[in-house]
């Protein structure tokens, strides 16, 4: 969480103690609750240094739609999600996500920073 939006993120969310208490390892997701929403941190890969995989990418949003199925969530917000500084290729991450995402009525808006 030390470049790219994940900074953001720590400086406006907090709770990277919480979050490294998950344990949670790459393919899955790390959730923070904050007032009426949950921010969602997709694990991807094992060190800050190495690069996601796709389908380490799939298996984390796999994790994050279940836990939006789980928990009532009906609209998901987020940018173009390790495309940035891991260089993943939009076009394959947008149809994974399309993919997870299609037998549910859960809305995502994707922003462009």
């Amino acid at each position: 969480m030390g470049a790219g939006i994940a900074v953001v993120f720590k400086k406006k969310f907090g709770g990277v103690e919480e979050l490294l208490d998950q344990q949670k390892k790459s393919g899955e997701v790390a959730v923070l609750k904050r007032d009426d929403r949950y921010i969602y941190y997709l694990i991807t890969k094992k060190k800050v240094s190495h690069k996601p995989t796709y389908e380490n990418m799939r298996k984390s949003l796999v994790a994050m739609k279940t836990h939006c199925l789980n928990n009532g969530v009906t609209d998901i917000s987020m940018p173009r999600i390790g495309c940035g500084l891991d260089r993943l290729e939009w076009s394959k991450v947008s149809a994974i996500l399309g993919e997870v995402f299609e037998d549910t009525d859960i809305k995502i808006t994707v922003y462009t920073l």
